[in-house]
């Protein structure tokens, strides 16, 4: 395992919910990283941990290495892959991402 996908593996094991995104939580810099704040906003998630790939390159092109998935935000919830913004849409509207997230009512 390289350096990157060791510190991407670290990122991802060591917090409960880990998005990937380009930007910030309170300043998103793409609609779709956007999207997946306000989503998991929606679900209750108040321990969110991000990471802002558009700061490191190396993490930004080992990040869709690490899932084997092309695009970015990217979910981790508990150590696994979730998804991107799309996937993340579809399960909070079927229920889904708040069971996976432990946050259903």
């Amino acid at each position: 395992m390289s350096d990157v996908q060791q510190r991407i593996d670290d990122l991802v094991k060591s917090n409960r919910v880990v998005l990937f995104m380009k930007g910030t939580a309170q300043f998103p810099q793409c609609g779709f990283s956007g999207r997946a704040v306000q989503i998991l906003k929606s679900c209750g998630v108040n321990d969110l941990k991000t990471f802002n790939v558009l700061e490191d390159e190396g993490v930004r092109q080992g990040i869709k290495e690490y899932a084997n998935w092309p695009t970015i935000p990217q979910l981790y919830v508990n150590g696994e892959f979730v998804g991107g913004s799309d996937i993340m849409m579809e399960m909070y509207q079927a229920g889904e991402l708040q069971q996976v997230l432990g946050t259903q009512a």
